[in-house]
């Protein structure tokens, strides 16, 4: 438990951030002042400013609330989509079964970031359409699982015995099946947060996610390339809450798996 404290310390001021910003730092993310542009961290500007002499710690802090938003939101677009269609597979007769089985493995081939910059390449950037992308990308991660746990809960004693007593297929899928195969999703959702966090601020720094002058971790590292040399601490810091976030998501969500299948750490 102890190597936890940190983790979820840091995704407790992450949360913060995130829902009240204005509470872990009071500056404007978007407020430039091109006399104090490219200043290093101090004691007015903690993480330093940028090019344009904007806060560089407020635009952390506000760039949490888009990062993690798109995060969540391709998460949870992923995680409803996966069950869905692990359910219809793993119920379905053979020939459906195989045929979606078959789509999950040719998607899962292709990297996850590749398949989301192919989809963001056809619908076009914005917001919504990296969302949609990223969770498209990770649905058969989650599919594949449920699909594997409807075979074994479909084969169990009890959904026999609710066949035998006559109830309905939908009855049985919804008051049986569907409970019983959700185990592993908060683990795999967990670190596919993560995931979907890093794929969010790639497609950004590519110019895909929220447009300038909006404050997104990946832009914000598009922006400061240009400026590595002078200005290092313009990338670094929206680098780290980057790279910390999905470290901890990361250790939180491999606890949750050793917990999940009964091992200790």
């Amino acid at each position: 438990m102890r190597r936890l404290i940190l983790p979820l310390v840091f995704l407790a001021v992450l949360a913060l951030a995130v829902a009240v910003p204005g509470l872990v730092t009071g500056a404007d993310p978007l407020a430039a002042d091109p006399l104090a542009a490219l200043a290093p961290p101090g004691g007015e500007h903690w993480f330093g400013s940028d090019h344009l002499g904007r806060d560089v710690l407020a635009r952390v802090v506000h760039g949490a609330r888009h990062s993690i938003s798109i995060g969540v939101a391709a998460t949870v677009f992923a995680v409803t989509s996966g069950v869905l269609l692990g359910l219809a597979a793993g119920l379905s007769p053979k020939w459906l079964d195989e045929a979606l089985a078959r789509s999950f493995d040719v998607l899962s081939t292709l990297p996850e970031l590749l398949l989301a910059l192919l989809i963001v390449a056809i619908t076009g950037p914005g917001t919504g359409n990296v969302i949609f992308a990223i969770a498209v990308a990770q649905v058969p991660n989650y599919a594949r699982v449920i699909r594997a746990q409807t075979f074994v809960v479909r084969r169990s004693g009890y959904v026999e015995q609710a066949v035998t007593f006559g109830r309905s297929r939908l009855a049985i899928t919804v008051g049986h099946v569907l409970p019983n195969v959700l185990g592993p999703i908060p683990v795999l959702a967990t670190i596919g947060l993560g995931q979907a966090v890093i794929a969010g601020s790639g497609l950004s720094f590519l110019g895909m996610g929220p447009q300038p002058p909006a404050a997104e971790w990946g832009a914000m590292l598009s922006e400061a390339r240009n400026y590595l040399r002078v200005a290092w601490w313009e990338a670094l810091f929206p680098g780290l809450a980057i790279t910390l976030t999905v470290v901890c998501l990361t250790v939180v969500g491999r606890r949750l798996q050793q917990r999940f299948e009964g091992r200790t750490s």
